[in-house]
């Protein structure tokens, strides 16, 4: 037990290792703050663009869309990061991690919001027509609402599990959460950063769980 306690929760390594996964803490915030609204909010213009039924949009779209959600985070990071300058785009790390995730983000947000606005039931749109309302007024008052209330859960999920991947930006030299915690557990040879890390991304996304089964409960249908 005493091994176990030095190798992760070695005190004097932990109060060594506070400042920079504090400041880590606030990096990752900072980045999932931004990453979640940019990526969903992008997902649902994709999605609405793509109810326009242009061909030429919607191959765009879907291309687009296909090769996010084909190519692992890491590799759109390492590749925005370090290709881009080839062609004389230079983006700081917490920039490339912003726009890569945030692109992520958007692919799969764009799908459910696509799958759920075709979910809804076609006489709704027809209902709608009816009543007098253009395709677009059927699509902002009848169809929309209901589609977000059904992607809620998926999109939160997926939005969470973007906020983790955070931690692929220590790749890029990003100095978030693991980035910190590695650092200090190389220094000191000594995984208990790794412990105070684990504990920071609780705190952090913890609230982002309780938050999303709050809103899955508030906004299911009801039976």
């Amino acid at each position: 037990m005493d091994g176990f306690i030095d190798s992760f929760f070695n005190r004097e390594v932990l109060l060594n290792a506070w400042p920079a996964v504090t400041a880590g803490f606030w990096v990752t915030l900072k980045l999932t703050t931004l990453i979640v609204p940019t990526g969903i909010i992008f997902g649902l213009v994709l999605a609405l663009i793509r109810s326009l039924r242009s061909k030429v949009l919607n191959f765009l779209i879907i291309t687009f869309v296909d090769s996010f959600r084909a190519i692992p985070p890491l590799v759109i990071l390492i590749l925005f990061f370090f290709a881009l300058p080839f062609i004389q785009i230079q983006l700081s790390g917490q920039t490339t991690a912003w726009l890569g995730l945030s692109f992520v983000l958007a692919a799969f947000s764009e799908e459910i919001f696509w799958a759920t606005m075709l979910a809804i039931p076609k006489g709704q749109w027809e209902a709608a027509r009816v009543t007098g309302l253009n395709q677009v007024q059927a699509l902002r008052y009848v169809v929309l609402p209901q589609a977000i209330r059904i992607a809620i859960p998926p999109l939160t999920n997926r939005a969470i599990a973007i906020g983790k991947g955070t931690a692929l930006a220590s790749v890029i030299a990003v100095p978030e959460v693991l980035n910190q915690a590695t650092s200090i557990q190389a220094q000191f040879a000594n995984p208990s950063p790794l412990v105070l890390a684990a504990g920071a991304y609780l705190v952090l996304f913890f609230p982002f769980v309780i938050g999303s089964r709050f809103l899955e409960s508030r906004y299911r249908w009801k039976r």
